[in-house]
């Protein structure tokens, strides 16, 4: 059974599992769950802004302030985009970014002429209430007909067809990704977060390493990836690595790659709860310090007094409430190094998340896969 096809959020090979939360009476308070604050990449870059910024302390908030990045989304994309369906729910785009100059130069392949890329791309549909969450992963390989969007900056990209939906974001950066996703889906994004490759690999060693367990040698030498199957503690630089390796798992497609990201994002979950970073004040400080230096969000997320309300609003949801997916997709016959959009189960999808109910196990059965299954799990029970 692929992590796709369960009812909840699944490692690779593994049945995934639906959490359940029992009524309480009286005025007693449960201990806080410290697994529940972590939501994806969202959440480990907002989670110690939320515990640090609520200190109080001046220097603390203005410093972390002063490290985000933000981008206004609305005001590039004005008026033409999907109507914003007042049913309680969230959309947010989240993307990992590969930018070839600075720290990201020497992390992998590409260009090396400074340029940037959307090597990671997720669509987190929070439900109403906020106590659960649906992922769907966007395949970077996929091919898409970009819509005509205009940047940050204020310049206008003409429209393209039959291109790589990367190609989005490497054109008009994050406002043509927005764009671009609202097209396919006919979704509304609310949020947009961006985590820089190099800000992820600084993230990993704050945490003190990821824990997992390899079922299989995962070995790519252009992600400089050596794994023999078993446990191993990841650092940095190794677990960036394993998000971002394509050729040493699966058939070497994106959407092998796309499962162990998936699987990743469960053990990172499992490390922030074994590590009580949120017990840590030090740990904590020096974790929303590195995270606030890696996102890009946009303009209604921009400063520190937004996130912490964005992730307040998050901390219910936890692992075994999130549902992940894959867009479904199939192999383009043209390119079997490319994938194309299944569109009647695609469709189910979009229908779903803007509706506000869960992605229907038919939407998510017969796509491509990309074979990688039980490759990686958490490496902590």
């Amino acid at each position: 059974m692929s992590a796709e096809s369960t009812p909840g959020p699944g490692i690779p090979g593994e049945p995934g599992t639906n959490g359940t939360r029992g009524s309480t009476k009286g005025r007693r308070r449960k201990p806080r769950s410290k697994r529940r604050k972590g939501l994806l990449i969202a959440a480990w870059t907002t989670a110690g802004i939320v515990v640090v910024g609520g200190t109080g302390a001046g220097y603390v908030y203005f410093k972390l302030n002063g490290n985000i990045k933000s981008v206004d989304i609305d005001s590039a994309l004005g008026t033409s985009r999907p109507t914003k369906v007042d049913n309680g729910s969230e959309n947010i785009l989240v993307l990992g970014s590969d930018s070839r100059s600075g720290g990201n130069k020497k992390l992998g392949g590409g260009a090396d002429d400074g340029s940037a890329r959307s090597d990671t791309a997720m669509i987190v549909h929070v439900y109403k209430g906020h106590k659960r969450a649906s992922v769907v992963s966007i395949p970077r390989d996929t091919i898409i007909d970009r819509p005509e969007c205009t940047d940050a900056k204020g310049v206008t990209h003409d429209a393209a067809t039959g291109v790589m939906f990367n190609s989005a974001y490497s054109t008009g950066g994050a406002t043509c990704a927005v764009k671009t996703v609202e097209s396919v889906t006919d979704i509304r994004m609310d949020h947009y977060l961006e985590v820089d490759f190099s800000g992820f690999e600084k993230l990993v060693d704050k945490l003190g390493g990821v824990q997992v367990t390899t079922t299989k040698d995962i070995k790519d030498s252009k992600s400089h990836l050596d794994l023999r199957a078993g446990s191993h503690k990841l650092d940095g630089e190794q677990a960036l690595g394993l998000v971002r390796t394509r050729h040493g798992v699966g058939d070497g497609s994106d959407l092998g790659r796309i499962q162990l990201q998936q699987a990743f994002i469960k053990a990172l979950v499992d490390q922030v709860k074994h590590i009580g970073v949120f017990s840590n004040p030090k740990r904590l400080y020096d974790l929303a310090d590195t995270a606030t230096k890696a996102v890009t969000a946009d303009s209604k997320l921009g400063s520190v007094n937004s996130l912490m309300s964005f992730a307040n609003g998050l901390k219910g949801i936890g692992s075994s409430n999130m549902h992940m997916v894959t867009m479904p997709v199939q192999y383009d016959p043209a390119n079997p190094n490319r994938v194309i959009v299944e569109k009647s189960k695609a469709q189910q999808v979009w229908t779903a998340l803007r509706n506000d109910r869960p992605i229907p196990k038919t939407a998510t059965e017969g796509n491509a896969t990309g074979e990688a299954r039980g490759v990686v799990g958490s490496g902590r029970e």
